[in-house]
């Protein structure tokens, strides 16, 4: 598992012990973890002579921020109306089928966490997934099928 402790080292040797570090240090510990802990959360509070409470309250208001345990690879499909008017619910049905997940949910394997997002700024190619870091573009039921079907094979 992450050293957050080492994590929040590295981090602060770029960026200071400076509140301005605290969105680095957040993003590294959920690159590397997939999460943040309360424990990783007072050890930056710390770290950073902040609040625990300014810290949850950071983390918990981006949503790209978890402060639960996610899957190996997490899922979020737009649910803009935009993306909703290109077919969204169906790649969402494709995708609770395939994984026998409902959104929110994480699979038995823990492989994939499936998740909705407000925009993903794709709103001209939608509908659109996001799979940790990769965005999947223009997508039917049969293409997001078919890419779950790699990322399992990947496993």
């Amino acid at each position: 598992m992450a050293d957050v402790q080492q994590i929040i080292k590295d981090v602060t040797v770029v960026y200071g012990k400076e509140r301005k570090a605290l969105m680095p240090i957040l993003q590294a510990v959920v690159k590397t973890k997939n999460y943040l802990d309360d424990q990783d959360l007072i050890s930056i509070a710390k770290a950073l002579d902040l609040s625990a409470a300014e810290v949850f309250g950071t983390a918990s208001f981006y949503t790209f921020l978890d402060t639960v345990p996610r899957g190996k690879n997490v899922i979020r499909v737009c649910k803009t109306i935009s993306c909703h008017m290109a077919g969204k619910d169906e790649i969402i049905h494709a995708i609770e089928d395939t994984l026998k997940v409902k959104t929110g949910q994480t699979s038995v394997d823990g492989k994939f966490t499936l998740l909705s997002a407000n925009c993903l700024g794709w709103c001209h190619k939608g509908p659109v997934m996001l799979i940790n870091d990769k965005v999947f573009p223009e997508l039917t039921a049969e293409k997001a099928i078919e890419i779950l079907q790699k990322y399992q094979e990947e496993d």
